[in-house]
């Protein structure tokens, strides 16, 4: 039984560890990019992918109970709500910059 505490200890680390190096890769990215929309990719994608993975590694830690549960949770609503509030934030950018088109091309879609 010991054994099985080091392996669920040392997987639950190495999870934990990869979402701290996800949030190290979402900061390079969000002070490396020039334009908004490029940092804002880069937050929304980092925090999501970085949340996820950080979670899944604590729900290694706790084990299978109702703290599991809950941890799930919270994954699920953040995967949910990170990305529209970066997508709404986004359609703000667009809508309200004026020097857009120095930035990116637009596409005639019609």
């Amino acid at each position: 039984m010991e054994v099985f505490e080091w392996i669920r200890f040392l997987v639950g680390s190495a999870v934990l560890f990869t979402g701290l190096c996800i949030f190290a890769l979402e900061m390079i990215g969000v002070y490396r990019f020039q334009y908004v929309l490029n940092r804002m990719h880069a937050a929304a994608m980092g925090d999501t992918l970085g949340i996820g993975v950080s979670l899944v590694g604590l729900m290694i830690f706790s084990g299978f109970n109702f703290t599991t549960l809950k941890l799930s949770l919270i994954v699920i609503f953040l995967w949910m709500a990170s990305p529209v509030s970066s997508h709404l934030i986004t359609r703000l950018e667009i809508t309200t910059n004026e020097k857009l088109d120095q930035y990116c091309e637009k596409e005639d879609l019609g």
